[in-house]
């Protein structure tokens, strides 16, 4: 059976897309090519169902009313050749005999054929109900919150075709300072993944396609819609005339109704770094040719259309054109910001040492990402005026403490270190000394005090030195600090951590444990004002002067860098007495 072009409104259009494939079962009304002219767009119903055998055009062809589409192999066919030729066989006989009235031979030839036609459509819609129950529905989804505008995709841990488990990890991201993984939303099948590695992105941007696993309501859900489709197609003949002149009007209509579903902004493409307006989108596309899907995808991508060139036949603008316009866009954006981002260091640049008689064999290593994203963050600190004080603490009896408690957090699977003492004593004292929890206003006229204190802990990992943030660490005890130390030291060195663990620190520990060592200078991180240092306690000899006589002691090494601009030297020293004191005997903070 050939399936012909209809009444198009115009003499010709050009096919943009065929939506089906020769092998293809199809129902009656089933959409089957998409056509364009001029600004409108046309999709093709089925006039009849059944297997697509053979498509007669291809996309970029112009095609006229009558025009075949493409033939369709149904039972339809062979029941009207053999009623056609049932009743050849009848009537020339009869026609020896006598001449029967053809208007009773019309009727019921037309009623036999329109009974085949309706026993005919019934397997057609089995067959696509049955393939709807088989196979799960192909969902787009968007990435979750990142916490931050955009991120760099670092890593793709599936592939097409892997069968994922919800929240399965399936991508992973970075962004400053931060690695997170993003899990899978559902589980099923990957049809198609949207992203690749070093692409930036954004919160709310499609980045896979998952086939989930079939369900009764998904293939009932389909089946309603096709019902749906087939009554309200049923006066379509009369519609595809007038088709073209509505399509223009549907695309100005479309202002009102499409806000509400495409609410949510891939990533900002224009000059001004903001995402336009839909009804600026809209009078933009008065003169694109551009099919309504991509109108659609450039509206919910907040895409200037007019700026983006199309590689289809007429330059008409296809979603793979949209895609590599918005890329190109982040690349351009990111790329001045990668070589030297923020603050410069303002060092010359290094000299030539190709001549190895001078500098001898040289080889050049890359960064990690980590150390790469980090240099910016590290230039500030060459405009603050920082100074370090250094102290020491008699943590002896501490440590006695540590010792009668540690069995019993271990028998939990808690690391009781000392470090839990160190975070609890020093959130205690900048409660007391509430500057030091304070940021720098901008115009340099005011500071602002941090109600609550968030605890930066440095975690050394095989890419560098990352950040997590324990929060309102002034309300929670020991045993809650050090579980919570624990857990975000694996998550960093798992490169599990996510933007919010490592957002809103008003102060910061770096300690370096066992590493050796009797002080260092640890950097600011700016816009905070201060950061503890810890180095390795040590066996010490301590002056006993009621005793009269000198007595190893437990001694903890502290450096404190502050920011003078806000700290006073005085204040400092005052400061880091006072946690050393805290850390000798932690029963101050019940004070």
């Amino acid at each position: 059976m050939d399936i012909k072009a209809p009444d198009l409104g115009v003499d010709s259009a050009e096919v943009s897309e065929i939506m089906v494939e020769v092998g293809d079962v199809i129902a009656k009304d089933d959409n089957i090519i998409l056509l364009e002219s001029d600004k409108a767009s046309v999709e093709v119903p089925s006039s009849a169902a059944g297997k697509v055998t053979k498509i007669s055009v291809a996309v970029g062809d112009q095609v006229s009313e009558g025009m075949v589409l493409l033939e369709l192999d149904s039972d339809a066919d062979a029941k009207d050749d053999t009623q056609s030729a049932d009743t050849e066989n009848k009537t020339e006989p009869a026609a020896d005999k006598q001449n029967e009235p053809q208007d009773n031979q019309q009727a019921e030839k037309q009623s036999d054929t329109n009974a085949a036609e309706e026993n005919t459509s019934q397997p057609a819609k089995q067959a696509s109900e049955q393939a709807g129950e088989q196979v799960g529905k192909a969902t787009t989804h968007a990435l979750p919150d990142l916490g931050v505008d955009e991120a760099q995709v670092s890593e793709i841990m599936v592939s097409v075709g892997d069968i994922v488990t919800a929240d399965q990890s399936i991508l992973l991201i970075e962004s400053d300072k931060a690695s997170v993984e993003v899990p899978a939303p559902e589980a099923g099948k990957v049809e198609k993944i949207l992203v690749q590695a070093g692409d930036m992105v954004a919160n709310g941007q499609d980045f896979i396609v998952i086939i989930g696993e079939s369900s009764d309501s998904a293939s009932n859900d389909a089946s309603e819609s096709k019902a749906d489709t087939s009554e309200s197609q049923a006066s379509r003949p009369a519609e595809s005339t007038n088709k073209t002149e509505s399509d223009k009007q549907s695309d100005k209509s479309q202002t009102t109704d499409e806000p509400k579903q495409a609410a949510k902004s891939t990533t900002n493409t224009n000059a001004t770094n903001a995402k336009l307006t839909e009804a600026q989108v809209n009078e933009k596309m008065v003169d694109i040719y551009a099919g309504p899907a991509v109108r659609k995808l450039a509206r919910q991508l907040g895409v200037d259309i007019s700026q983006v060139t199309g590689s289809a036949l007429n330059e008409r603008i296809l979603k793979e054109d949209l895609f590599a316009h918005v890329k190109g866009k982040l690349n351009t954006q990111k790329a001045a910001p990668a070589s030297g981002n923020g603050v410069s260091s303002s060092l010359p640049s290094l000299p030539d040492m190709s001549n190895t008689e001078i500098w001898g064999e040289t080889e050049v290593q890359d960064l990690s990402r980590l150390q790469k994203v980090s240099i910016p963050q590290l230039n500030y600190n060459t405009l603050l005026p920082q100074v370090t004080q250094f102290d020491l603490s008699d943590i002896t009896e501490t440590e006695k403490l540590r010792g009668e408690l540690k069995g019993a957090m271990k028998a939990e699977g808690i690391g009781f270190t000392i470090l839990a003492f160190v975070v609890k004593a020093t959130a205690y004292a900048l409660t007391q000394h509430p500057r030091f929890n304070s940021h720098l206003s901008d115009d340099n006229t005011q500071v602002i005090l941090r109600k609550s204190v968030n605890m930066g802990i440095a975690v050394a990992t095989d890419d560098g030195l990352i950040v997590p943030v324990i929060k309102n660490v002034q309300d929670k005890g020991l045993k809650q600090i050090a579980i919570e130390i624990g857990e975000l030291a694996v998550k960093a060195r798992d490169k599990k951590l996510t933007t919010k663990d490592l957002q809103g620190a008003s102060f910061t520990i770096s300690s370096q444990g066992n590493l050796g060592g009797t002080a260092f200078t640890p950097l600011v991180n700016w816009p905070q004002v201060g950061i503890l240092g810890v180095s390795e306690a040590s066996m010490q000899p301590r002056w006993n002067a009621s005793k009269q006589t000198f007595e190893p002691r437990l001694m903890l090494p502290l450096s404190l860098s502050y920011d003078h601009r806000v700290i006073n030297g005085a204040d400092a020293a005052v400061f880091t007495r006072y946690i050393a004191s805290l850390l000798a005997d932690p029963r101050r903070i019940l004070l």
